[in-house]
Formats: structure tokens, sequence, C-alpha cells
């Protein structure tokens, strides 16, 4: 009877053991499935990004979104983490929409032909200017300049001064951009290729290299439109190099009258 008793309580610790066994074996199963189908944070671009476009500014502006795959499936190299550390890297080459953001296609400046870092929203565009209106060769990529403009007054707005200036062939001179971003001199931009030397028997200017009258400015849609119009209205435009903290008033201007009469008082 004791016998039976201790074979038949034998019998059931085995089959508790072998139970608890099975058991510890598909739950260490599904932690391994688990584990290798674990999803991981990656960033794929929703939308094209222009080379030269920096990590916060598409993030901003949705350019890219994050999205979760599984960890088997994440590309070598996907950027999984926009930070401080990286968020002021610049694309160096056009990324695809539908593309994995890859690490190694963000650097501190763009490559290849279109090596010039275009402020997110803005537009670039060139016009020449002399030497003194350029302010020398003291103007450089990132320096912010005034822009004034020198004209003949219309005679259609109806102001008295206006009407007399425009029948003898006076001019004006006023601000026309208090706030301008320079981005490029000649071929030299402010991220990318330095300016290649001129080739034999070609001037620096036309080259664009040093001596180069040719600035490239970044500015609002708006704004393009005002400079454009300036520039094939015939107007002539001179720049000013801008110190700190300087104010300008947009409402000054200086007319052929009032010089003549001394009377600027400015």
């Amino acid at each position: 009877m004791n016998r039976r008793i201790l074979a038949i309580a034998l019998a059931l610790a085995l089959a508790v053991t072998g139970g608890a066994l099975v058991i510890m074996y598909a739950r260490n199963a599904d932690a391994r499935a688990i584990a290798a189908e674990s999803p991981a944070q990656v960033w794929v671009a929703q939308q094209p990004i222009p080379a030269g476009t920096p990590l916060k500014d598409a993030q901003r502006t949705g350019l890219i979104v994050q999205t979760a795959v599984s960890s088997k499936a994440v590309p070598v190299g996907a950027l999984q983490e926009i930070n401080a550390d990286n968020n002021s890297l610049v694309a160096t080459t056009d990324v695809a929409a539908g593309e994995y953001l890859l690490a190694g296609r963000f650097g501190v400046r763009p490559s290849g032909t279109k090596a010039i870092e275009i402020p997110s929203g803005m537009l670039a565009l060139s016009f020449s200017l002399s030497d003194a209106e350029r302010v020398g060769k003291f103007v450089t990529p990132g320096s912010h300049i005034a822009l004034f403009q020198t004209y003949t007054p219309n005679g259609s707005t109806g102001a008295a001064d206006a009407k007399a200036q425009s029948s003898n062939g006076a001019s004006a001179t006023s601000l026309l951009m208090p706030d301008v971003l320079v981005i490029a001199m000649g071929d030299a931009p402010l991220a990318g290729q330095a300016a290649a030397p001129p080739a034999e028997g070609q001037s620096a200017t036309a080259a664009g290299a040093s001596g180069n009258y040719l600035i490239t400015v970044a500015m609002k849609p708006a704004d393009a439109t005002v400079l454009i119009h300036a520039v094939s209205s015939g107007r002539s435009l001179y720049a000013a190099l801008k110190g700190s903290d300087v104010k300008l008033d947009p409402s000054l201007q200086v007319t052929d009258v009032q010089l003549q009469q001394g009377a600027t008082g400015r």
C-alpha cells in the first residue's frame, strides 16, 4: 500500500515538474520571438528633402516622419534618433520621398553641384554690384546686409515732390530691404565647395573667384519678388554691411531736392 502511494506521489511530482518545464520553455520561446520582432524607431522621408536641408528643419516642416519597424528590418546605418547632437546636420544629397534616413546622408555641408545651403522656406537669388556697392571685399557668405535703392520717383503717385522730380529727371534714394542674408559671393557659398580658381586667360570676375561682384542672397518669396523687380526695372542698388544693433528707418528717403537745399537734416 505504501509503495503504491509513493509511486503515485512520484508520478504526480514528475507530472508537475514536467508541466512547469514545458510552460517555462514556451514562455522563453515567446520572449525570444517578441525580442526578434520588437519594433525599432526609424525616420522616413515623407516628402523629398533637398540637399542642404538641416535635419531640424526637415523635422519641423514635416518632411520626415518617425515610424516603427521590426528590429530585423532596420537598414544598416538608419537614423534612429534626432537630437541636439545631430539636428544641425544637413542633407548632403537629395533624399527621395519614401527613403529611410541614413546617418551617412547627413553632414556639415552638402556636396556636388548643389553645394549651397538655402534656409528652409527661402529662395536663393543673385545680382551684381560694383566693388564699392558691395562694401569692397568685406561682405562674405554669412554676412547680413541692408539694400538701398536709387530711382526716379513715379509722378503718378500724386505727391508734389515726386511729380516735380519725375518731370526734371531728379532721383531719390531709400531703403529697399533692411536685413538680407548673403549665402554666397561669386562661387564661394556659405556651405559647400570653395570657389574654383579662374582658368587661364579668364578674368577673376568672370570665373567667380576673388573679386567677383556676384552676390547670392536668401530671402522669403515675397521679398524676392521685390528685389527681382528692383533689379529688372533698372533701379540702382547699394549694399551696406550691418553692424550690431543697427536700426534702419524704412521711411527715410533722400531726394535731389533735399540735397540741393541742404535740408536732409540727418
